[in-house]
């Protein structure tokens, strides 16, 4: 069986501005909001000693903006160098679309690092402790981009899947909706249907990755552990679902007829995620200390 995808991105039209509110916009909103409420739970239970909410407030507003700013420039360094080059102020059109986790990764990484200098703390300490704020993130950020047609997965070379208009041929790509409707009723459209590789996705880098996470940081682990599960797990998963996501147009397969840029870029998450797990085992573990303002 196939789904015609028909959802409209924009989640609240705005007569004020014509490209309104879209969900994708609202997933980053549901994510960041998710990391807030977890990482307070975790400042309240000691899990970053001597930090309380007011700094932890201060290191989730930084995070955010590594995550906008090293998304996008992650995106455009990685995926759209040359259509920069051309149009360096498309850099500045986040409305049109283009986000990188690598690049929202090293964004991320960027301003953990800032804080945690700012406040004397081992940079992996806090690292540790953002790990298990992220997927969550991640899985509504796939979300968004199901729900906005976009990046999906190759065809599924059978009678089930999701038909996505903006990745149907030429002829179909400009018929009205309800036209579309009607022949994706027909079972014309059914050749079409692809992998929702976005859902993949979000199962397994928002729901499966969290799930992991909370339970391997239920109690203290050694320095570098959790921030090497966090990676080795994003790596493989990130690896595995390429093989059904339909490569970029513009840059298509890198070598051997499979390899893409989301796995090159993949393989060195999977080489630091193994490193990071051995360096653990001799690494001391953080001890859970009440906040700052309320230790004796």
């Amino acid at each position: 069986m196939t789904i015609l995808h028909d959802i409209d991105p924009v989640a609240v039209p705005l007569p004020f501005w014509p490209h309104g509110i879209h969900w994708y916009g609202l997933m980053y909103l549901a994510g960041f909001g998710f990391a807030w409420w977890l990482g307070r739970r975790r400042v309240r239970a000691g899990r970053l000693p001597g930090v309380n909410e007011e700094a932890f407030g201060d290191l989730i507003f930084y995070g955010m903006l590594g995550v906008v700013l090293g998304g996008r420039l992650g995106y455009v360094l990685f995926y759209g160098l040359e259509a920069a080059l051309a149009d360096p102020l498309s850099v500045l059109r986040i409305n049109e679309g283009g986000m990188s986790f690598h690049g929202g990764l090293l964004g991320v990484l960027a301003a953990a690092a800032w804080w945690t200098r700012k406040h004397r703390l081992h940079a992996f300490d806090t690292i540790d402790f953002l790990a298990p704020l992220v997927p969550a993130g991640l899985g509504f950020g796939r979300l968004g981009n199901y729900i906005g047609g976009e990046l999906w997965g190759k065809p599924t070379g059978g009678t089930w899947g999701v038909v996505f208009p903006d990745a149907l041929p030429v002829e179909y790509a400009r018929l009205p909706a309800e036209q579309l409707r009607q022949l994706h009723a027909s079972g014309a459209l059914d050749a079409f249907a692809r992998h929702p590789s976005q859902l993949y996705q979000a199962f397994l880098e928002g729901a499966v990755m969290l799930a992991a996470l909370l339970w391997f940081s239920r109690r203290p682990r050694p320095r570098y552990a959790v921030s090497g599960l966090f990676a080795l797990l994003y790596g493989l998963f990130r690896f595995a679902i390429e093989f059904v996501r339909e490569p970029d147009a513009h840059i298509g397969y890198l070598a051997f007829g499979w390899l893409t840029m989301g796995q090159v870029l993949s393989l060195p998450l999977l080489v630091v995620g193994l490193w990071l797990l051995w360096l653990s085992r001799r690494a001391p573990t953080l001890a859970p200390a009440p906040p700052a303002e309320e230790a004796r």
